[in-house]
């Protein structure tokens, strides 16, 4: 996998296409750090490309959540807890 700089992709993106048929995934950088990853794809791929990059995501995300609740404790709640913390929650909206 290569990785382009924002600068470089603005001055040189047709030789970024390029490469990106024969490497498949370019990750771009800014200051260092990645901020997109460019992945070829075909046009009889798109919409599942896209549907497997979303579940990817929310897989991303409840794993986070579920390592923060590990961290706070509160993957150990009953569910008679939860249930007396949603409605604590719910009362507070409405007062």
């Amino acid at each position: 996998m290569r990785f382009v700089t924002v600068r470089e992709f603005r001055g040189h993106s047709g030789k970024v296409w390029n490469d990106l048929a024969r490497e498949k995934e370019v990750v771009i950088t800014s200051n260092g750090k990645p901020v997109a990853i460019l992945s070829a794809v075909s046009e009889g791929e798109l919409e599942e490309a896209l549907a497997t990059i979303r579940r990817a995501r929310a897989i991303q995300a409840v794993e986070k959540l579920q390592r923060k609740s590990v961290r706070r404790g509160t993957d150990r709640l009953s569910a008679q807890e939860i249930n007396e913390e949603i409605q604590a929650v719910r009362k507070q909206r409405r007062e």
